[in-house]
């Protein structure tokens, strides 16, 4: 059994990936996915994506994020029933939301690992951009599926440090360019 452990996520020309969603998530250039001209076909990614996710997994910040929108959300419906893990020092039992499927709380690095490989399917990481980061480091990530949206925040948040984790490679997998500048790039990480 070996899991393939998947980061997705938007990101923009310049590598970050803060405040998708809108400044309220902190960053002051926010929002800049709802600031895209909507097409459905650029987001076609995260539809094929589900087909191949057989769990969740969330750093302790983005859990609480999505913990509070997904579990209601019909756009959301079949996430519901897959297992959640959740990588956190400080989370409780106590702080898992009910009706969400089942849950699990790893507390390392080498948990991950470890669900690697006991696991069979895709494990997603969305959000969780410090978790992407100290994963990719660890050589546990083994996919990029990325949607880059056409815009420099100049700063921010990212999955990618080249100054702490040193050259890795990537192969090509697919890519497409959509009418409104978004660029879908999926990418292997070449071991």
């Amino acid at each position: 059994m070996t899991s393939e452990l998947v980061y997705t996520g938007f990101i923009t020309v310049d590598g970050i990936v803060d405040s998708p969603g809108g400044t309220v998530e902190g960053h002051p250039g926010g929002g800049w996915v709802f600031d895209t001209p909507f097409l459905p076909e650029a987001f076609a990614l995260k539809g094929e994506e589900l087909a191949d996710t057989t769990a969740l997994l969330f750093g302790r910040r983005s859990y609480d994020a999505f913990s509070a929108f997904w579990p209601g959300s019909e756009d959301h419906a079949d996430y519901r029933d897959l297992p959640k893990y959740v990588v956190s020092t400080t989370i409780s039992e106590d702080d898992l939301v009910d009706g969400w499927g089942p849950q699990h709380i790893l507390r390392s690095t080498e948990d991950v690992a470890r669900l690697k490989e006991t696991t069979d399917g895709g494990i997603f990481i969305h959000g969780s951009a410090e978790l992407a980061t100290r994963l990719g480091e660890a050589g546990l990530i083994d996919r990029y599926n990325l949607l880059m949206f056409p815009f420099l925040l100049g700063g921010g948040k990212s999955v990618f440090r080249a100054d702490e984790a040193g050259r890795r490679n990537l192969k090509l997998r697919e890519s497409d360019v959509y009418d409104n500048g978004v660029v879908k790039l999926v990418y292997d990480v070449q071991r």
